[in-house]
């Protein structure tokens, strides 16, 4: 028995300290051959720089981190030729990143944008709310006397009467300065102003601002607002001097001065008509729909004075 185990003892050792095999052999020397071939490589070779980088490693003398999880460039790349480290430490130089990079400025400016637009449409949407539309006001009622009406329902921010071309009478829009005096302005409804009973109902439009440097700048130029009316939907085919006659014809008075204006653009043009008398002006808008050339016109009181032209030569 005893010598039994010691042959199996023995038959163990042989196992374990067993010669390798030829192909075991073999295969050691291609292993140990394929590595003394890599340690000979260059890592800064050319062929192992990413052709992206090749720009990069020129600035940077050639000096790559081997060991990043991809070739980049050293820190001398991320400075420009002042010194400063202005590029964006995200970047990896190649195009598509530049062009990435692009993208996302382009996206940081469509989101301001939004805003701005989001901004002003919420502004836009406040300034409804507090804005009351103002119907069946009577011709020889002004903007005056509108605020002072409803001045009782709040602070007026402003006031603006417009012509309606089929009917005598005119609608207005009047802007309060909070939601509240818009809310308190629809009671107003059915007061009598004038000879008409006028009619109020919620804006849907908020009230185009006027440029301020076009608002009558002295009293001088507030009076002469007073005589002047603004004429809109004027056909292009009539000229400054038919303006002119009609108005004078209808209102019975005199035109101190009239400027018609027009574009390439728009189908038709409109007209600063400012009279002698403000009566004649109050007249005058008893004339929207009627027809001047082939079109109804549309008058308004104006916000601005007609202000005589600067001659060229001043300016020069």
């Amino acid at each position: 028995m005893a010598a039994v185990a010691k042959n199996a003892i023995g038959s163990d050792n042989h196992f374990i300290h067993r010669q390798p095999a030829p192909c075991d052999q073999e295969t050691e020397d291609d292993v140990r051959g394929l590595a003394e071939l890599l340690s000979k490589l260059n890592p800064l070779a050319k062929e192992f720089i990413p052709s992206s980088h090749s720009a990069a490693s020129i600035k940077s003398g050639g000096r790559l981190f081997a060991d990043a999880p991809i070739f980049i460039a050293s820190a001398d790349y991320f400075k420009n030729s002042n010194g400063n480290g202005s590029r964006d430490s995200s970047s990896d130089g190649s195009s598509n990143n530049q062009q990435f990079n692009r993208r996302r400025k382009n996206g940081y400016g469509q989101a301001r944008r939004r805003m701005n637009d989001r901004a002003r449409r919420a502004e836009r949407e406040e300034s409804i709310r507090r804005t009351v539309y103002v119907s069946d006001i009577d011709q020889n009622v002004t903007e005056e006397h509108l605020a002072e009406l409803f001045s009782t329902c709040g602070q007026v921010v402003d006031c603006r009467i417009c012509g309606d071309p089929h009917s005598i009478l005119r609608f207005a829009f009047i802007e309060f300065s909070n939601e509240e005096g818009g809310r308190a302005a629809l009671n107003l409804g059915g007061t009598m102003l004038g000879f008409y009973p006028v009619r109020v109902l919620p804006s849907k439009t908020a009230i185009l601002p006027v440029n301020p440097k076009f608002l009558p700048q002295s009293n001088d130029e507030r009076e002469m607002v007073v005589r002047t009316v603004y004429c809109t939907n004027i056909d292009k085919k009539v000229t400054q001097t038919e303006v002119k006659q009609f108005f004078e014809q209808v209102c019975g008075g005199q035109v101190s001065r009239l400027r018609l204006l027009g574009d390439n653009v728009h189908l038709t043009r409109i007209a600063f008509v400012e009279f002698v008398m403000a009566e004649s002006a109050i007249l005058a808008l008893s004339c929207s729909g009627m027809v001047l050339g082939s079109l109804p016109i549309r008058v308004s009181p104006s916000k601005t004075p007609v202000r005589p032209r600067i001659p060229r030569a001043a300016l020069q």
